[in-house]
């Protein structure tokens, strides 16, 4: 199957999700899964709702993986992010559904995933999550960035 027969999203007119929707999620094969490499996604506009007063936080998500078999599709991955705009969560909890959501997606060797929101109330929050599947052994450098983080 070609990339082109597995996107429905790409090259077409989407709708913007108006909630949380992690269904317009797309991945398509990876060309090169016998290789280890560094995909970096940086998404400069994220928007979310606080949960308890409803006003809007700004911040920027960056996605590190290293894909497995399959990857994700960026307008879908745009399109996923921008479901966040009317989504109430802690700035932890967006981190770590948006993790979760990508490695239900793509299963892949190695992701990570940092938010840099915009300070409110004088405190900026930067949470940081990460997985590595059990097959590739990535276990101690996921351990090892977790720690990392303290120095940014």
């Amino acid at each position: 199957m070609t990339a082109r027969e597995e996107l429905t999203v790409l090259g077409r007119r989407a709708d913007i999700p108006t909630d949380y929707d992690p269904g317009v999620l797309e991945a398509f094969t990876n060309a090169h899964p016998d290789r280890d490499y560094l995909v970096t996604l940086r998404c400069p506009e994220f928007t979310t709702l606080c949960p308890i007063t409803g006003q809007p936080d700004f911040g920027t998500m960056i996605i590190n993986y290293i894909p497995n078999v399959r990857m994700v599709e960026s307008k879908s991955l745009k399109l996923y992010l921008f479901s966040f705009r009317n989504h109430g969560d802690f700035h932890e909890d967006v981190t770590n559904i948006i993790l979760n959501d990508l490695v239900a997606l793509m299963q892949p060797k190695y992701i990570e995933v940092k938010g840099l929101f915009v300070p409110r109330g004088g405190i900026a929050i930067h949470p940081f999550a990460n997985w590595a599947h059990p097959d590739f052994g990535y276990q101690e450098k996921a351990a090892a960035r977790i720690w990392e983080q303290l120095d940014d």
